[in-house]
């Protein structure tokens, strides 16, 4: 054999040998190339360490919620077990795996750094990382936010118009997060004309229940051609698709401003709305007066206003022929609110100031804060004459 074959065996040999390099910061798609790939044992551990989130971001069906369950994703990734000298080839190109990231980090709901308040009611959000620090705004249970920065402690998040720092204790991030929300996005159907029909059928000829204004979202129920069946509270109704905008969407932080009032409303008012605002997120049960365990609308109203010595029946029809009849645009915090189907009365919520009502919603949703407008008012009545 000539001595430069034997020259150029020996460099291979020696090149073979070499550990292949692949820096932590690396991602997938920057070291799966199509065609043949060679893996040096010597690097799992480094695959391990690098891709646990980076690689459940490049492919979005191939999720990991532990280190335990991520034991081996990259041998499944590549088809067969990783070991010395082992090749294989990569059925998917290097745009393939971006495109596949892109569309992955993109599923988050419009979040970059998913996290989700895990609270049994709301997180608080302060103005800066300390116990005493100013409140800003409340996270309520499973609503999303986008993580801006944490340490070990806590998390600087943005959600809605809040923005502040919580306990990352309370907080769900990456892979918990994104499983978490996958189970909570709601579709929404967003009104996108001055006002919006809903009919009791999907047909121009049904009767128009209610108008809901520009900008307001109802929860959808189903997609039947050219109508949208949505939620209204705890009715089935229906919307033309071609004046909604439908998406998946988490929710979000409430802001100091709609949780406080303005000048002249009596401590009683303030002291109503800030104690049934204590069960935000609470369940809708029909038929059920319980503030922790359900209430449907007329329920909650009931148990809200008996702690202030007020008793009324359990019926919005009922509750609407108490007090002294006003109009809504003269509504103080802790006035009632009357919504109904037509003509008929059949739904109740605890105006609160601000342009906003809290009531038990539907099944799917609960207690929540909407627009006093989020569908057109019937009635508004004095109960507290203060």
């Amino acid at each position: 054999m000539k001595r430069r074959e034997i020259s150029l065996i020996l460099a291979g040999f020696l090149l073979f040998m070499i550990p292949i390099q692949i820096q932590s910061t690396m991602t997938l798609p920057k070291f799966l190339p199509a065609g043949q790939v060679n893996i040096n044992r010597n690097i799992t551990e480094n695959i391990y360490n690098v891709t646990e989130r980076e690689l459940a971001q490049t492919d979005a069906g191939m999720l990991y919620q532990t280190d335990e369950e991520f034991e081996g994703g990259i041998h499944e990734a590549l088809g067969k077990s990783v070991g010395l000298t082992d090749t294989y080839s990569a059925d998917k190109t290097v745009e393939d795996y971006k495109r596949a990231y892109e569309k992955a980090k993109n599923a988050n709901w419009g979040y970059t750094n998913l996290g989700i308040a895990h609270v049994d009611n709301n997180l608080n959000i302060r103005a800066a990382a300390e116990e005493e620090g100013k409140l800003v705004g409340k996270l309520p249970k499973d609503a999303a936010c986008e993580v801006l920065d944490s340490d070990d402690t806590w998390a600087h998040i943005k959600s809605g118009k809040v923005e502040g720092y919580v306990s990352l204790e309370y907080l769900l991030t990456g892979i918990p997060a994104k499983r978490r929300a996958e189970e909570l996005a709601v579709t929404m159907a967003r009104v996108t004309t001055d006002s919006l029909k809903v009919r009791a059928q999907a047909n121009t000829e049904s009767e128009v229940i209610t108008l809901v204004p520009n900008g307001e979202e109802l929860e959808v129920a189903d997609v039947e051609g050219d109508w949208v069946k949505v939620y209204l509270d705890d009715e089935e109704v229906y919307v033309s698709a071609e004046y909604v905008e439908v998406s998946a969407e988490l929710g979000t932080a409430i802001t100091m401003t709609e949780l406080l009032y303005g000048q002249g409303v009596s401590d009683v008012r303030v002291d109503l709305c800030q104690y049934a605002k204590e069960f935000l997120g609470n369940p809708y049960v029909w038929g059920g007066t319980s503030l922790t365990r359900g209430a449907d609308c007329s329920g909650f109203v009931l148990s809200v206003f008996k702690k202030y010595g007020v008793g009324l029946p359990h019926s919005s029809v009922a509750q609407s022929g108490l007090g002294t009849t006003i109009k809504v645009s003269e509504a103080q915090p802790g006035d009632l609110i009357f919504y109904g189907n037509g003509r008929s009365i059949n739904h109740v919520a605890i105006y609160i100031g601000g342009g906003q009502v809290i009531h038990a919603s539907n099944p799917k949703t609960g207690i929540r804060i909407s627009n006093v407008s989020y569908r057109s008012p019937v009635k508004a009545v004095r109960i507290l004459q203060d």
